[in-house]
């Protein structure tokens, strides 16, 4: 299997002269929270995150220029890869995605990939909560607190029932993750609700940087 076999071809592509602000608008419209900055020809000039746009937010910078981070240090992988490159790349560089690139150095596409892949095999008997504080690591400037009320948030939505952020943390304390798959409905149910507890929690930190 090839990189351009998972990879996500309806990503979001800013240029390095868009507004800051009109970028966290986009990414909470979509809810994709990182993005290739390209030239008029598609070609990868910077890369920006969610944090790089809060930060813009914060210091009061006016362009993607001045928040991108430079073509250099951007881990990237080519379309024709294999697929197992750009999880490794992912889980040894810690990062959320990275852009996929053509012969031509033209973006074509996004991998998104959690860097819990490769130990995936040994997690079934680990605390819930461990998994949890291992994306709280990652998601740097979010607090515990804050994550745990996006779970309850995206928990209620789910299920209709109203649970407080304690009891969700309560709950992940005392639950295996082999558990939480079979009361989810399976893995991709599982990863789709961490997903969507992740894209949350950080949706709420742009909405506040914003004010």
């Amino acid at each position: 299997m090839k990189v351009k076999e998972i990879m996500d071809k309806e990503f979001i592509a800013v240029s390095p002269e868009d507004r800051v602000v009109d970028v966290s608008l986009k990414m909470e419209e979509t809810r994709k929270f990182t993005t290739p900055v390209v030239d008029g020809d598609g070609k990868l000039v910077g890369w920006v995150t969610s944090f790089d746009v809060m930060r813009g937010l914060r210091d009061g910078l006016e362009l993607v220029s001045d928040i991108m981070q430079p073509p250099e240090r951007i881990v990237h992988v080519n379309e024709n890869d294999p697929a197992r490159l750009a999880v490794l790349e992912t889980a040894h560089h810690k990062l959320v995605s990275i852009p996929v690139l053509d012969d031509s150095g033209r973006v074509v596409g996004v991998v998104r990939s959690f860097d819990i892949v490769e130990t995936l095999s040994q997690l079934y008997e680990i605390k819930v909560s461990k998994i949890f504080e291992a994306m709280n690591g990652e998601l740097k400037g979010v607090s515990w607190d804050e994550l745990m009320e996006a779970a309850a948030i995206i928990t209620r939505r789910r299920t209709g029932k109203r649970i407080k952020p304690k009891e969700y943390e309560e709950r992940i304390r005392n639950s295996t993750f082999g558990e939480a798959i079979w009361a989810t409905g399976g893995l991709e149910k599982f990863f789709v609700g961490l997903i969507a507890i992740g894209e949350l929690v950080i949706a709420r930190k742009i909405a506040r940087a914003r004010k």
